[in-house]
């Protein structure tokens, strides 16, 4: 990854909107502090006014010198001059929850898409809580069972926005006990690493590394590892085997090297 890019900061969903806001303040704090200027995405979701008004008042409780929304609720909302003025203005740009196909089908390959990695590699912060998470790797997960084991119908994959690639992102995950399909996901799509975020958490990712902030856990599943898997042969509905796989469970101010597939102590 360059070192001109920002941070990617990704929530697993459910982040305390109303105490000390943890996971919001890092994104207000890499996104400039007091002098920040945030883009709100609302694509993903089916309440696109109530839920930018929400994240427009809890950025601006948090100090946030300007905050925009920007609605895509159909594809050619991605051309309007606007929003492409908003993004290119924006220190920080924060997808909030709701569906992420939403995300990939309104904006991927449009004008703003490419605005918006142009900021990224620009040093703009990009932030996502739950389907904003989802979509963070070039392979997303779509949706799925919330598994213990493994199979090939536990989990559906469709194109991501990009901005991790190689690497596959679930969220709500303890909390919806998604290790199963996180698991198929990895055998299912050419990705070594898997990371699983919990609620009110988030990795926030600098080059080769991520570091976790939040209440809950990050675990990283490491396929590169692997010794076996069963995957060729199998029906949609059986079971995967998976051996040789590494798993990290790392807390709050752990951190993790993405290249070397370390936990740093």
């Amino acid at each position: 990854m360059g070192t001109d890019r920002g941070a990617l900061v990704i929530i697993g969903g459910a982040e305390d909107r109303q105490g000390d806001c943890v996971v919001l303040r890092e994104f207000i704090r890499l996104a400039g502090g007091m002098k920040a200027h945030i883009v709100v995405m609302t694509a993903a979701t089916r309440m696109p006014i109530e839920v930018g008004e929400d994240y427009t008042h809890i950025f601006e409780r948090l100090g946030a010198e300007l905050v925009e929304v920007v609605h895509t609720e159909r594809r050619e909302d991605s051309l309007r001059e606007d929003s492409l003025r908003a993004i290119e203005q924006a220190t920080g740009i924060f997808f909030t929850g709701g569906d992420q196909s939403r995300i990939v089908h309104f904006i991927e390959g449009t004008p703003l898409d490419q605005a918006i990695h142009k900021r990224y590699e620009q040093g703009a912060v990009i932030g996502g809580t739950s389907a904003g998470a989802a979509m963070m790797p070039d392979q997303m997960i779509v949706g799925g069972a919330s598994v213990s084991n493994p199979s090939v119908d536990a989990v559906c994959m469709g194109p991501g926005m990009g901005f991790l690639p190689g690497i596959i992102v679930d969220q709500h995950f303890a909390q919806r006990g998604r290790l199963g399909r996180l698991l198929a996901a990895l055998v299912l799509q050419p990705a070594l690493l898997g990371i699983g975020i919990d609620e009110d958490t988030a990795i926030v990712v600098n080059g080769d590394e991520f570091r976790v902030v939040g209440q809950g856990a990050v675990t990283v599943v490491d396929e590169s590892t692997a010794t076996h898997n069963n995957l060729d042969g199998l029906l949609r509905d059986e079971a995967i085997t998976l051996c040789g796989v590494k798993l990290h469970i790392l807390s709050n101010g752990y951190r993790f090297n993405l290249k070397m597939h370390l936990p740093l102590l």
